[in-house]
This record gives structure tokens, C-alpha cells and sequence, in this order.
């Protein structure tokens, strides 16, 4: 892997823009300042920056409740998408989807999904579109260790390989299904859920999701075999990760030692292991990443302000945006 400085600065930018918004968005929802159920994505920024990193604008992704790390870096302006979480009229749905359900079509984030294993379907017809179009589009659906159970995974991953379909199933396995742990909660009779890609003969890779070079090493291995369509052109990545904070805010985390949990994450940063990367490496200096947390700071900070200037929806427009 190659990256020229630009490169590497955007992908630092995007983690910590994710890691920003969401520490907001967390703060926000402990005020009241927002309402409705928000599932933040803090520690899980390597994954999708570098998931996304190997996308075109034209590509797909469909996400899960937990999809604002995923709709940041697919691209999504963070003023409408602040918006949309304070239900305003300038979100990127209008205020009606909120958290759970934002999107953004016009850089092809087809939607966050409150129905667990409500994206696969979703993603799999996208990657038909895009053959019947022959767009040269890919396919991606992130998906959690506990929606790996699903029934709705198995019916996408067959018909996705039956039809050789450029689909890529990115599984964030961070070690625990809401409230039942991955080791100890009876969930599944694998450790690496990329083995249920065997059966339907997909590639796939293992990777580590706290270090965004792996993430993107295995990601871009998998792009590549969808976009030439080489074999089965669909995917399997299983990123190792681990979730450092409640399955929603305000989540007592009864289920687990929530110190323990915050220690973990805290020792295995995916944006601290980046920095050190880039430094060691000689890549990046210390003043690089400085500029960049002000600078997102200021984005934020700027995102929010909007959200809470701009109106709520009218009354009227309840009906509008929808399908018959």
C-alpha cells in the first residue's frame, strides 16, 4: 500500500470527523437535546473510513442503526446530517428519518436500518440494479455479529453468489449483539463469522477493524474482485473490533463491566494506532493531525449551530416523500 499525504490526511480527517460528530451526537441525546434512540459509532472508525475509502460515488453502502460513521464516510455534508438528527427540515431526510434511519442517495448510502439484518436484501437488489444498468456499481452492506444470525444474511449471501452479484458483506464484529456477548452469550459455534462465507463460496478476509490499513488491505482486495467481476464477484470481511460505549446512549451496560469496556478501547485506539502508524513511519508529523482535530472542531461546532437554526418540518409536509 501507497498513500501520498493527501491521502493519509483524509483518512484521518474522516476518523476523526466520525469520532467528533458522534461524541456530539452522544452528548446531545444525554441533554435531550435530541429525542429518539442514537447508536454511536466511537471506536469503529477505521472500518468505515477504510471500507469506504476503497468506494467510488457511484458505489452503494447500506448500514445498520448504528450509521453515522458509515454516512460520514461514504461523504455525507454534516450540517444536514446534524440536522436530520435534531429532526429539522434541512436534515438529509427531512427530519424524518432521524438517527436510525438517515441517508443520503446522492452519494449512495442507501440508509442506516432500525430492523436488525434489514440491509442485506436492500444491498443485494442494489448490485442487481447496478448489473441490469451495467453502471460498473458495487454493492456493500455493513452488518453486525449478532445480524450475522439472521435469517435474512443467509437468503442475501445465496442469492448474491448464485448470481455472482458484486456484493460485499462487511461484518463489524465487536464482540457483542446489543446486550449478549459473541464468547459467552451461546450466539454462534464460530469465533470467525467470515466461515459462513465458505458455503457460499465468497472471498473472504479476517482483518483487524482497530487498524484502518488493515481494514482497507482486505476491503481493497475484495473491491477489486467485484468491480472485474473475477469469479464470485461477492465478499466477505470480518472486522475485528470492539464497541467501547453502551448499545445505545443511556444503555447502564448491566451485561458487562463498562470500565473495562472503556479500558479496552482506550488502549487499542483505532485513530491513536493510525497516528502512531503515520509517525513511526515518518508518513505524517505530530502538527498534521493537530491542524486537522481544529479544524474539525470548527465543522462540528458549525453543524450544530445549523441544526439548531433551522426550522422543523411543517405539518404539511407529512405526507410528502412517500410511496403509494
Amino acid at each position: 500500500m501507497v498513500f501520498s499525504k493527501q491521502d493519509l490526511l483524509k483518512f484521518y480527517e474522516t476518523m476523526v470527523k466520525i469520532r467528533k460528530f458522534d461524541t456530539e451526537a452522544k452528548r446531545a441525546r444525554e441533554a435531550n437535546e435530541i429525542l429518539g434512540n442514537v447508536h454511536v459509532y466511537l471506536g469503529e472508525e477505521a472500518i468505515a473510513t477504510g471500507v469506504c475509502a476503497c468506494l467510488e460515488k457511484k458505489d452503494y453502502i447500506e448500514s445498520t442503526h448504528r450509521g453515522h460513521g458509515h454516512t460520514i464516510a461514504k461523504g455525507a455534508d454534516l450540517k444536514p446530517m446534524m440536522a436530520e438528527l435534531y429532526g429539522k427540515a434541512t436534515g438529509l431526510c427531512k427530519g424524518k428519518g432521524g438517527s436510525q434511519h438517515i441517508a443520503d442517495f446522492s452519494i449512495g448510502m442507501l440508509g442506516a436500518n432500525g430492523i436488525v439484518g434489514g440491509g442485506f436484501a436492500l444491498a443485494v437488489g442494489a448490485a442487481l440494479a447496478s448489473r441490469f444498468k451495467k453502471t460498473g456499481a458495487i454493492s456493500v452492506v455493513f452488518f453486525g455479529d449478532g445480524a450475522s444470525n439472521r435469517g435474512t444474511f443467509h437468503e442475501a449471501a445465496n442469492m448474491a453468489a448464485a448470481y455472482h452479484l458484486p456484493v460485499i458483506f462487511v461484518c463489524e464484529n465487536n464482540g457483542i449483539a446489543c446486550s449478549t456477548p459473541h464468547d459467552t452469550g451461546g450466539q454462534q459455534a464460530v469465533q470467525d463469522l467470515s466461515k459462513r462465507a465458505v458455503g457460499y463460496d465468497m472471498e473472504s478476509y479476517v482483518v483487524n477493524g482497530n487498524d484502518f490499513f488493515s481494514v482497507y488491505n482486505g476491503m481493497s482486495r475484495l473491491v477489486k474482485r467485484a468491480r472485474n467481476g473475477i469469479g464470485n464477484a461477492c465478499g466477505f470481511l470480518e472486522c475485528k473490533t470492539w464497541r467501547p460505549y453502551g448499545h445505545i446512549v443511556g444503555d447502564k451496560q448491566i451485561y458487562r463491566n463498562p470500565e473495562l469496556a472503556k479500558a479496552r478501547f482506550e488502549a487499542d485506539d483505532c485513530i491513536k494506532n493510525f497516528e502512531r502508524r503515520c509517525i513511526d513511519s515518518k508518513w505524517l508529523a505530530a502538527e498534521d493531525f493537530e491542524q486537522i482535530q481544529k479544524n474539525v472542531d470548527k465543522m462540528i461546532e458549525e453543524a450544530k449551530q445549523f441544526a439548531i437554526d433551522s426550522p422543523y418540518p411543517d405539518a404539511s409536509a407529512l405526507m410528502e416523500d412517500l410511496y403509494d
